[in-house]
């Protein structure tokens, strides 16, 4: 989640929030759902809004405290604020920007930290007997060799895979999800696209993917940025 989507999450819940709480609420907290009387349309609209926006909380890199977003909110409905409104934006921008450099150093730590975990685990890999270094850096062994034809660069292919990353966490899995897909080998990242071409129909090989090869320093879903990558691939057919 980047600082832009973090933004715009606070921004909305803070009403979302303050919505729940003005809806059978009291000064002592939140009451149970069992306890809240939505009385017309607007009242459901607020409160099934403070539950999404409150989910969407639980995203943040921060724990939210919702009543002191209620306080803040209450403060300015009542008059009764400190800060005028240009004051209170500046403190939240300063905030905000805080925010996203704390988050960009973080990231950029764990992408060093990545890089050099995944060369020593590449290089101790490289090692073991059955593993083959291509001249890129790719890295792969086979499993089960089959007996059919081998794609070309420009192939469209049909397999089943696992992607982990090299602490073992399962990323994406076709397996998981009990059906197989079909891709152009130009169009995956560059590890699969050579390592592919190297499989006849039938085969499964587990590739080591350097970042180079895969998706480099940016962060991908789930993915680190400068992971290493390591795929077990069951190549179905070419179609």
């Amino acid at each position: 989640m980047n600082s832009r989507q973090i933004i715009t999450i606070i921004v909305v819940a803070v009403a979302a929030l303050a919505g729940g709480y003005f809806i059978g609420t009291s000064t002592s907290g939140p009451k149970t759902e069992s306890q809240i009387t939505l009385k017309n349309e607007a009242d459901s609209i607020n409160f099934f809004l403070g539950l999404n926006q409150g989910y969407a909380l639980q995203g943040l890199p921060f724990e939210p405290d919702a009543e002191l977003i209620y306080i803040g909110m209450n403060q300015v409905l009542n008059d009764s604020s400190s800060y005028d409104a240009m004051t209170a934006q500046n403190i939240f921008r300063q905030l905000q920007m805080s925010l996203a450099d704390r988050e960009s150093m973080a990231a950029e730590a764990e992408s060093i930290e990545n890089l050099e975990k995944g060369a020593q685990f590449l290089e101790e890999n490289a090692k073991r007997e059955g593993v083959i270094t291509t001249e890129s850096g790719l890295q792969y062994e086979v499993i089960d060799e089959g007996t059919g034809r081998k794609p070309e660069e420009t192939s469209e292919v049909t397999v089943m895979y696992e992607g982990t990353l090299i602490d073992g966490t399962v990323f994406d899995s076709s397996y998981e999800r009990g059906d197989s897909v079909t891709f152009n080998l130009d169009g995956v990242i560059p590890g699969w696209t050579e390592g592919l071409q190297k499989m006849s129909v039938g085969s499964t090989y587990k590739f080591y993917i350097p970042s180079h090869l895969a998706y480099g320093e940016r962060e991908t879903g789930p993915i680190p940025g400068n992971s290493v990558l390591i795929f077990k691939v069951e190549l179905l057919g070419i179609e």
